[in-house]
């Protein structure tokens, strides 16, 4: 056996994404000076959920890390998939931090994956379990990704601080995907979303429908946003309100945005954090139609919280062209690109469009296989 050859790397930011692209590129990897400088040096509690979760999807990874955690090795494994895999994600992140990266190595893996994700299912931080269901799913669906099999299921509702949410989530396996041209954003024909109330009254849920309908009925007249009041053992720990939107168009397209409201995480140092006043619903209806048409207006065939989901399937994609149009890139977009760059040698040709204000990016795939899928 020779020795192993790992590609140096330092800082602990996007460590998801870089963990991510090591294990579809069979690339090991060596992480140090993770927050060296900062009051709380090494990996956060979600990042080392994720490499547990990593752990259970992949067989024979190895995973290092040191004392004090500022330093991680990881030599990436065959993604297993499977039926019946548990992980709880905890509480310093919601279960949409874990959830793209899933889908990812899901999709190569040797066997379909079935996994329940316990935690917190709606924060404001990432896109919400809804919002996966309703953007992230049709995303993959271009890719050639087949509608049989792919789903997710919300059992119960978390909201920050306690969570206590359930989803199961299941993922087919491709071959390869399909490279795709896609550049038409469409025009708007209707908007759909979803609020959600746990251990608080569901009056919460029509305020904030109310106000959004106010906004948006102005534009056009399709606009249907349904209510999910849990109670019970199906409503998590902690109380919480929150709307997911999702604008849809003539072309196919699915532009998202969401919030969730509840009380933060109490960090050790603020205790008094915890009485903070709750933004009142109606506010958070206006708030968040006001974030989805900025978002319609930026232009492309994704959110700005969904380019980073593109870009990888994108260069996963098997050597031929795809083409796609973005509004104004995002950080996470950027970094996303970046991250592809380092791992897959993949580069996209980025192009601004100056009559619409958006982006066109091409690229050649990186002609990923799934060469330990079965073959049915």
């Amino acid at each position: 056996m020779g020795k192993t050859e790992y590609k140096r790397l330092k800082g602990g930011q996007n460590l998801r994404q870089r963990l991510l692209l090591a294990t579809v590129s069979s690339t090991p990897i060596l992480i140090e000076d993770i927050r060296t400088d900062e009051t709380w040096p090494g990996l956060l509690p979600h990042e080392v959920s994720f490499l547990r979760l990593i752990e259970k999807l992949c067989d024979d990874c190895h995973v290092e890390i040191n004392e004090t955690g500022t330093k991680l090795k990881y030599k990436p494994g065959i993604v297993m998939g499977g039926k019946s895999i548990v992980h709880d994600c905890g509480v310093s992140r919601s279960i949409g931090y874990f959830m793209e990266p899933t889908l990812l190595l899901g999709l190569f893996s040797k066997k379909p994956l079935t996994i329940r994700l316990k935690g917190i299912t709606n924060d404001s931080k990432d896109p919400s379990v809804d919002t996966f269901q309703s953007t992230a799913l049709p995303i993959l669906k271009r890719f050639g990704v087949p509608s049989e099999g792919l789903k997710l299921k919300i059992e119960s509702r978390g909201a920050p601080p306690q969570g206590g949410g359930e989803v199961v989530l299941s993922i087919p396996t491709v071959l390869t995907l399909n490279a795709v041209t896609w550049t038409d954003e469409g025009m708007v024909k209707r908007i759909r979303g979803i609020t959600f109330s746990s251990r608080v009254s569901s009056q919460f849920e029509h305020s904030m429908i109310y106000s959004a309908r106010g906004i948006f009925n102005r534009l056009l007249p399709d606009v249907y946003i349904a209510t999910d009041h849990k109670s019970g053992s199906q409503a998590g720990n902690s109380p919480g309100y929150g709307i997911s939107l999702v604008a849809e168009t003539t072309s196919g397209c699915c532009i998202s945005a969401d919030t969730t409201i509840s009380y933060g995480r109490v960090d050790e140092t603020d205790e008094f954090e915890e009485k903070k006043e709750l933004t009142p619903a109606e506010d958070v209806g206006v708030e968040i139609a006001s974030v989805l048409l900025g978002e319609i207006e930026q232009g492309g065939v994704v959110d700005s919280t969904h380019q980073g989901l593109l870009f990888l399937l994108c260069a996963l994609c098997p050597q031929d062209i795809s083409k796609v149009r973005v509004g104004k890139l995002s950080p996470y977009g950027m970094e996303t690109l970046r991250n592809i760059r380092d791992f897959l040698g993949v580069k996209f040709v980025i192009k601004p469009d100056p009559s619409t204000g958006t982006v066109i990016l091409k690229c050649l795939g990186c002609g990923l296989r799934n060469l330990s899928r079965k073959v049915s």
